[in-house]
């Protein structure tokens, strides 16, 4: 009973779906780490359980070699008694013959019980064989779903602390975002742009008044021409009237 006991928690334990369970767990990482210590107790347990039967059917399968040994003892013993009873027999010593064969029929007797005991055995035997080879089955399995669960396990735990980084991470790039106008790097972005942008203007304005006095050169001296040419014109027409007049 306690045999297939072990045999059915093993048997259940091997064949459980990791990860139909971990869908349904709130939280995985706490169900595989309770899941590899019930799979760590079960095997240790198994494995202690199992060690006991294969111990028991080693007892077994020792008697049954035991009973094979003492039946050919006996026979062995019987044929040398049979042997000593028909050389008194021979030498017509009919008494000491007599009792070697009885001698013989109670070496025969002894192998018949050895024989049976060992036949009787067999079933046992075997049956046992194969629940051991069954359990041992099952704990290989068992190892490797435990080895299953640990990688799971792992995995999971990797991926957590990954993804805990990868937040950290992108909450320090957030609180440090150059472009935000209400950090402290904006706002001094800002200040520099106003700065620069009042050096264009100042720059613009000054070219805008060498232009204004550069036009009011230009205009002087168109002016200073037309001066220049009225007096030419007038200079002319005075020297044409003197000539007539002479």
């Amino acid at each position: 009973m306690v045999k297939q006991s072990i045999f059915g928690r093993i048997t259940q334990l091997a064949k459980a779906n990791i990860n139909a369970i971990l869908d349904q767990a709130e939280d995985p990482q706490k169900m595989l780490d309770q899941m590899v210590r019930d799979y760590s107790n079960n095997i240790a347990e198994a494995e202690s359980a199992v060690a006991q039967t294969i111990g028991n059917l080693r007892m077994l399968q020792d008697d049954y070699n035991e009973d094979i040994q003492n039946a050919q003892n006996w026979g062995n013993k019987a044929l040398a008694a049979s042997r000593k009873a028909d050389e008194f027999r021979g030498a017509g010593n009919t008494v000491d013959a007599e009792k070697f064969d009885n001698l013989a029929k109670v070496a025969l007797q002894r192998q018949i019980a050895s024989e049976n005991e060992a036949k009787g055995a067999q079933p046992t035997i075997a049956s046992q064989e194969e629940i051991v080879e069954r359990l041992k089955t099952g704990l290989n399995q068992m190892k490797g779903k435990l080895d299953q669960l640990t990688s799971k396990r792992d995995e999971l735990i990797a991926r957590a602390r990954n993804a805990a980084a990868q937040t950290q991470m992108h909450d320090a790039m957030k609180s440090i975002d150059v472009m935000d106008s209400t950090s402290e790097v904006g706002r001094f972005e800002e200040k520099i742009r106003r700065e620069e942008a009042r050096v264009r203007g100042a720059n613009e304005l000054t070219a805008s008044s060498l232009d204004a006095q550069f036009e009011s050169l230009e205009d002087l001296g168109e002016q200073t021409e037309v001066e220049a040419r009225l007096a030419a014109l007038k200079s002319s027409a005075g020297t044409k009237q003197s000539a007539i007049e002479e």
